[in-house]
C-alpha cells in the first residue's frame, strides 16, 4: 500500500522514480510502481481471505520479481553513500528503497507456509559442496583483471588508452568526494576495495566462518554468526550484480560483432571503451551469478534444521 501510494504521488506530482545513467526517465513510469504494489496488495489480500493457494504462490513470486526491478540500483546507492557522494535522485533512491523492502516482505509471504516434513532432522552441512566453491572460485578469479586495470590507473600508469591522470580528472570532474580522490592519491582504487569485500562476502557464504566466527574475530569467536548479516547484503549485492553484468556482457557482445555501437564516452576511442566494457561486466556477471549460487547455498544450509535438504 505504501509502494502504491509513493508511486501515485510521484506521478501526479512529475516526479520521475527511474534513471538511465544520469538521465531522467519520463514520470509516468511511475505507473509501473503503482501497478507493481497494487498488484502486491492484492496478491496479499488473497492470501489473507483463502490462504497461500498455489496459483497465488505463483503470483507472489512473480510480483517478488517485479519489485526487484524496481529496486535495481540499490547497491549502487549505497556505495556512493558511503564513500560521501550524492545520489541521483533523493526519490529514485528511496523507491530502490522500498522496492527492495517489498522483495523481502513478498518472499517471505510466499515462503510462509511450508511443506511438512517427515519427521526426522537432517543436520544442514557447515560447508559448501564442491560446486558451489567452484563458483566461488570462479567469481574471485574474475575480479583479477578488473583489479589491475584499476590499480594501474591508480599507481599513474596508462591502460586502454587513458593515463591515470586523465582517470583522476575524469572522476574530479564526476563529483567524486574527497575521500574517494585521497584513495586514488595513495595509489588505491575504491572499486578495487569494495571488490576485495565482495570476494570476503563470497567466501563467508561457503566456508565455515561465515557461520561461525572465526579465531581472529577476537571479542566475537566461537558465537554463531547472525544469519542475516551475510544474507542482507548478499541478496542485494546479487539482485544487482548478476543482472547488471549479464546484460552488459550481452551488451559487449553485440557491439563486438558490430549489431549495436559502443559509446565512447570518456575514452579516446570506441575500441577503448569496448575493452573496459569486457572487463567490468564479465567481473560483474560472473561475481554475480557466484554470489546468487553462494547466497541460496548459505540460505539452505541455514534454514531451521527440520529441513530435509541442505546444500
Amino acid at each position: 500500500m505504501a509502494y502504491a501510494g509513493f508511486g501515485l504521488v510521484c506521478v501526479l506530482s512529475g516526479t520521475p522514480l527511474f534513471y538511465l545513467g544520469g538521465d531522467q526517465g519520463p514520470s509516468a513510469l511511475g505507473w509501473g510502481v503503482v501497478a507493481v504494489g497494487s498488484l502486491a496488495m492484492a496478491a496479499c489480500g488473497a492470501v489473507e481471505r483463502s490462504g497461500l493457494r498455489p496459483a497465488l504462490r505463483v503470483l507472489l513470486w512473480v510480483v517478488c520479481v517485479l519489485a526487484g526491478i524496481a529496486a535495481f540500483g540499490l547497491l549502487m546507492d549505497i556505495i556512493t553513500l558511503v564513500f560521501g557522494q550524492g545520489v541521483d535522485s533523493g526519490v529514485a533512491a528511496a523507491n530502490h528503497v522500498l522496492a527492495a523492502g517489498g522483495v523481502l516482505l513478498l518472499a517471505a509471504t510466499a515462503r510462509s507456509v511450508r511443506r511438512p516434513s517427515s519427521g526426522f532432522v537432517v543436520a544442514a552441512p557447515v560447508v559448501a559442496s564442491r560446486p558451489v566453491q567452484l563458483a566461488a572460485c570462479a567469481g574471485t578469479v574474475a575480479f583479477l583483471p578488473y583489479a589491475v586495470m584499476k590499480l594501474i590507473w591508480a599507481s599513474g600508469g596508462t591502460f586502454a588508452g587513458i593515463t591515470g591522470q586523465e582517470m583522476l580528472a575524469i572522476s574530479k570532474r564526476n563529483g567524486a568526494s574527497g575521500f574517494w580522490l585521497t584513495l586514488e592519491s595513495w595509489g588505491l582504487d575504491a572499486t578495487v576495495l569494495l571488490a576485495a569485500l565482495g570476494v570476503f562476502l563470497l567466501w563467508g557464504l561457503v566456508r565455515p566462518w561465515g557461520r561461525t566466527f572465526p579465531r581472529w574475530a577476537r571479542w566475537l569467536r566461537g558465537r554463531r554468526v547472525p544469519r542475516w548479516l551475510p544474507l542482507a547484503p548478499a541478496l542485494i549485492g546479487a539482485a544487482t550484480l548478476a543482472p547488471y553484468g549479464v546484460f552488459g556482457v550481452g551488451y559487449a557482445a553485440l557491439a563486438t560483432a558490430d549489431v549495436v555501437t559502443m559509446r565512447r564516452g570518456d575514452f579516446h576511442s570506441s575500441s577503448d571503451a569496448l575493452l573496459v566494457g569486457w572487463i567490468g561486466m564479465a567481473a560483474f556477471a560472473v561475481y554475480g551469478i557466484a554470489l546468487t549460487v553462494a547466497t541460496r547455498s548459505y540460505w539452505l544450509r541455514t534454514r531451521s534444521r527440520g529441513s530435509l535438504s541442505a546444500r
